[in-house]
């Protein structure tokens, strides 16, 4: 097992960022690990700012990612355990414009058109497709 020292101010800069924290309260919330095209789905955003912010998180220690053909899925990394304080804080945050109810309520809506538990279909949000020419 390998051991990753969290530095708290890299923790924190990368909280530091709405769409970020919009990233961590939905999988925090959702409970569930999700491709790149069902977090583009769900939070309105484009894939390449997403990617970045995705960066940015396995960077810092929050995220990890695994790789299942064309997918990669991106979920919690739960220790060390004051990582679970820190994700319960990130939940308890008002959610005043109910940015984070409306990311779920299309996450959820998305998660509903797996296939065996798994993505299978690319983004679907048309604006949000990258254009081939």
């Amino acid at each position: 097992m390998q051991l990753i020292t969290i530095q708290p101010e890299t923790l924190f800069q990368a909280l530091a960022d709405e769409t970020r924290l919009r990233i961590i309260r939905l999988l925090v919330v959702a409970d569930k690990e999700a491709c790149l095209c069902e977090l583009v789905d769900s939070l309105q955003e484009p894939s390449y700012k997403l990617s970045r912010h995705l960066k940015i998180l396995r960077q810092a220690g929050l995220l990890s990612s695994q790789k299942e053909g064309r997918w990669v899925y991106h979920r919690l990394v739960t220790e060390p355990s004051y990582l679970e304080t820190l994700y319960a804080t990130v939940q308890a945050l008002p959610d005043g414009d109910q940015v984070y109810q409306a990311d779920l309520a299309r996450f959820t809506e998305r998660i509903r058109l797996r296939e065996g538990g798994r993505c299978r279909v690319g983004i679907l949000s048309d604006d949000l497709k990258v254009e081939n020419k």
